[in-house]
């Protein structure tokens, strides 16, 4: 078996990489997978690095079996008849890539999405969004700091590495303020090893309620603590991802006591939004920062009209007249909805999701796939949609 880590193509350029050049040599050398690198400009591990660890630099990988990538591959660039890995952003009908949905058909690839690279009981094998949760908050942090004229912060994206991040988190001083998190997949679990990272005391979604502090606190809200059945019934979080439509928000007694929101929920157009734009005209409405790393435009968080950008990553809504305004004006809300966040720490976010690829899926490519982990990801084989994924039909038409 051959593997070659295809070059980026798609614009913007993403400096992530599913293999670390330290990775690639494992891979080549303790598992006996052969590895190629394709040439590349943008990436945040240059070629001489990959170079160095002895491992080959080639123009072309159309000799390669196996092609891995982080993006949505070029329409130009897809090589007929190849196994391909990459976040295809198909599974929901995404409008965008209906033309990439019918060409991965029409050149008869086998597209292995690690979107849906999942155990046997569902839940997801791998991911960026540990990082995710750790730039977000990391920006929600240099947010409060700038509106508030406390700290400065240098953006993430401009530190070399999370190291070099973490220590310009000794500049943040924080007045008796509450944080509230919602969420509790790896997304959050990125944003506590932050907020942890500060030594911020944890309290209960109780006591966030009630409670004053003499402290910056924070608190964590899993599903239970914003979502409530229609009918009374006990709560259950399977059903509230299948079928999000039998249930109600109740996070709206938050918006009164936070000061910081961070939003890290997994969330269905189907499903109620957390709060509305009258909740937020209200008079004991608190919140002044709110980072939604989930970044669903007109979602679940009125505020975010749009997503932001790496390089300008604020931008103020006013919830009277439902407008963006400046990233501090007075009268709005610091709104920060960076749609790819993990770009800001490349070679950490990548060396992250490679290792897991590593120990959790790789050994399924030479080896039979008890599990069908590989066979449940895979979208489309041989010129159709797997069964799994047939209700692609009319998307993929």
């Amino acid at each position: 078996m051959k593997i070659g880590i295809i070059r980026e193509g798609k614009i913007p350029a993403d400096k992530r990489v599913p293999f670390t050049p330290e990775q690639c040599k494992f891979i080549k050398n303790a598992l006996g997978i052969n590895v190629v690198v394709q040439s590349s400009e943008v990436r945040c591990f240059p070629d001489s690095m990959y170079a160095e660890v002895g491992i080959e630099v080639i123009k072309s990988v159309e000799d390669c079996d196996v092609l891995f990538g982080v993006k949505e591959v070029p329409l130009d660039e897809l090589i007929e008849g190849k196994a391909y890995f990459f976040f295809s952003h198909t599974i929901k009908k995404q409008a965008h890539n209906k033309k990439l949905m019918k060409a991965l058909l029409a050149k008869r690839i086998s597209m292995i999405d690690y979107e849906c690279l999942t155990y046997t009981n569902g839940d997801r094998i791998i991911g960026f969004g540990r990082y995710a949760g750790i730039v977000g908050t990391y920006n929600a942090l240099l947010a409060y700091g700038l509106r508030n004229e406390l700290y400065h912060l240098k953006p993430a994206y401009q530190c070399i590495n999370r190291v070099e991040m973490e220590q310009e988190l000794k500049k943040v001083k924080l007045p008796p303020i509450k944080i509230v998190i919602t969420g509790g997949g790896r997304v959050a679990n990125g944003s506590l090893e932050i907020l942890n990272t500060l030594g911020l005391k944890s309290v209960s979604p109780e006591e966030v309620l009630v409670n004053y502090y003499d402290e910056p606190v924070f608190c964590q809200l899993h599903g239970d603590h914003y979502y409530h059945r229609k009918d009374n019934g006990r709560f259950d979080m399977k059903e509230m991802v299948e079928h999000p439509e039998r249930y109600f928000s109740v996070f709206a007694p938050y918006t009164k006591v936070a000061d910081v929101y961070i939003s890290c929920h997994f969330w269905d157009p189907k499903g109620d939004v957390f709060f509305t734009r009258e909740d937020m005209v209200a008079s004991d409405f608190k919140m002044k920062v709110i980072a939604d790393i989930t970044c669903d435009i007109n979602g679940s968080v009125p505020s975010t009209i749009r997503s932001s950008t790496i390089d300008q990553p604020l931008y103020g809504f006013e919830p009277i007249s439902g407008k963006e305004v400046d990233a501090f004006d007075s009268k709005g809300v610091t709104v920060m909805a960076v749609d790819n966040l993990p770009c800001e720490l490349p070679r950490d976010a990548s060396n992250d999701f490679g290792q897991a690829l590593i120990e959790k899926v790789l050994p399924y490519l030479n080896k039979e796939d008890k599990d069908q982990i590989i066979h449940r990801a895979t979208i489309c084989k041989d010129g159709k949609l797997t069964d799994k994924f047939s209700y692609l039909n009319d998307y993929a038409s």
